[in-house]
Formats: structure tokens, sequence, C-alpha cells
């Protein structure tokens, strides 16, 4: 009893028992070794003997046995002293990206900024889950391809499913903003009331609203083209909020001095994803900045990474096409 277990279920059980079952035999249930019930915590020590293996969690009440939905989760038990999981079990109805919210702007004279919330499944049920959040730029590109641009949109959800059917990632929050004018918002100096914005209103709305872990380090924020600039401008002036910036084929240089600032101020905490396409993508800015950040010490690998895609297109299929590489980097189990 004295060894870590290795999955640990976390689930708040109000009826009926909670069980494993793995590959090994999906017809034999194991049982908690530890179960506190009442802090919805389950701890299982599967038998020994193999590299992986995969398991899905099982509530046994009076209407019969409910499996965990969506895919089977992956154990690996030689990696990590435990797996952690926060399971569902029932369908959840609705959309909850369908909805469009505003929220006023003290910083400007308008009515403020349209955004979306996409929240992972099992969000409403599992009430002892808190998720990482990513503050996306361009909302209305994200989601749906009757309102983004071209109609090709970066399917988010369906990235976000696929990584974690993949137990690459942790369930994730993404807010997806909608700018007012683009050229205006994600440039200087307009960037600057943009980003009080995020800061002061809405990312404290977003917290006090939903079960998010809100500490930098589980924040950030991502775009392209302009968006990357301002998602970098944004981790960079506010690196105690942003804790990670993902910036994509960002135009740097064009109508900021992100450059300058990397050179001259001091070093920021924060982890930076930067790519882009070759050629005719900004390609050579976005070299230019990771050899900035470099200079300033920044290391490849555990908080600058950066790619470069040979003919990639500077449109929305191409950063759809790429964007988990980002949330991977960003948001892996712990």
């Amino acid at each position: 009893m004295g060894e870590k277990p290795i999955i640990e279920v976390r689930y708040p059980l109000e009826r009926g028992r909670l069980t494993l079952r793995t590959d090994a035999d999906w017809d034999r249930d194991i049982e908690p070794v530890r179960a506190d019930r009442a802090g919805g915590r389950f701890e299982f020590r599967p038998p020994a003997g193999t590299s992986f293996f995969y398991f899905k969690p099982l509530v046994h009440d009076d209407a019969g046995l409910h499996w965990a939905l969506g895919e089977n989760s992956l154990c690996l038990p030689d990696a990590a002293p435990a797996t952690v999981v926060h399971p569902h079990f029932f369908e959840e109805p609705g959309c909850t990206e369908c909805t469009v919210a505003e929220r006023r702007s003290r910083e400007t004279a308008d009515d403020g900024y349209r955004f979306r919330v996409f929240l992972p499944p099992g969000y409403h049920e599992n009430t002892l889950a808190r998720y990482p959040v990513v503050y996306m730029q361009d909302g209305q590109n994200l989601f749906f391809p009757e309102e983004s641009f071209g109609g090709a949109h970066w399917r988010v959800r369906e990235t976000l499913e696929a990584l974690d059917s993949m137990s690459l990632i942790r369930k994730t929050v993404v807010v997806g903003v909608y700018p007012r004018d683009r050229m205006h918002d994600y440039t200087r100096p307009g960037y600057e009331a943009y980003g009080r914005f995020l800061v002061r209103e809405l990312k404290p709305w977003i917290d006090s609203t939903y079960r998010t872990l809100p500490g930098p380090e589980e924040t950030a924020v991502l775009g392209s083209s302009l968006g990357g600039v301002v998602s970098f401008y944004l981790a960079w002036e506010h690196p105690e909020v942003f804790g990670m910036a993902g910036c994509l084929s960002s135009t740097f240089g064009f109508k900021d001095d992100l450059m300058l600032r990397v050179t001259n101020e001091p070093r920021r905490k924060v982890r930076f994803y930067l790519d882009s396409g070759w050629p005719r993508d900004n390609y050579e800015v976005t070299r230019a900045m990771r050899d900035r950040l470099a200079a300033r010490g920044y290391r490849s690998g555990r908080d600058l990474f950066h790619l470069a895609y040979p003919e990639a297109q500077h449109d929305e299929r191409a950063w759809a096409g790429r964007l988990h590489v980002p949330f991977q980097w960003f948001f892996r189990p712990a």
C-alpha cells in the first residue's frame, strides 16, 4: 500500500461504485486499492508486467453499467508513477462553443468584444476537474466553416478531441475572441487597449465563471499572422498573466516594436512557440525573432520552440493542420 498508484480516477461519485477495466480483460473489474468517496478520488493498481495498456473507468449503479465516454485512456507505467484521469459517463446536451457572448470594455468607447468559450466534454458532469485556458485570436475562424474566412476553420474542437483521445494533452478550455478591427486591435498602439481588456476584464470574468487553472503557467495566448503578433505582445507585456504564447506565421516588424523590446527589455518568464511556412509566410521575420529570443537565453525545447513548414500556405487550412503542435507543447500531461 506504500507504493504510488498507477492510475488515479477523480470523479464525484454520488451512488454506486467505481471500477476499472483494461485491455488485458475488458470483462474483469479491477477494484480500487484506495477510495475517498467524499473527495472523489479512487486509486488503482492494475496488474504489472506490461509497458503500456489501455483502460476505462466504469460506474456500477442501479441503472446498470456505465463506461466512461470517449476513447480508451493510455497508461505507460514505466513513464510516470501515476496517471490521473477525470472521466465522464453521460452525454452532455448542447454545444458550448455555439454561443457567442460579449463583454463591454472600459478600455474603449465601443461595446466591447464578442467571444466564444469551448468547454471540454464532461465539463458539467465531472466538477472536480479544473482546466488550463488558451485565449485564441480571430474567434470567427476557430470552430465553424460558415463564419470563417474563406470557408475554412481551425478545427479547434476536432483537434482537441483527437489529442485527448491519444492521451497527449490535458483537456483545455478555449476562449476565442473576435477582433473589432483586426488591423487596429492586433498592432501597435491598438493592441495595448485590447491587452488591457483581456487582462483586466475578460480573463477575470472567465476565471470567476468557469473552473480554470488561472496561473500564467496554465494560461496561453495563440494566433496567426497579426494574431500571432498580438499574442506575442500579450505574453511579453503581461507575463504574470500569460505564461505561453503561440505565434503562427506572425508578421513581426509590420506595426510593432517587439524585436526591439526583446533585445532591450528584461527577459520574460514565458514559453514561446513560433512557426511559419516557407516561402512567403513570414519565414524570415520568424527566424529573426527566434534568434533574438535565443540571444536572450531562451532555450530550444525548454522555453522556445520553433518550426518551419516547407510550402505551407498563409491560410486557415495550414494553421489548422499544425495547431496540434503548440497544443501538445503547452498542455501535455504533467
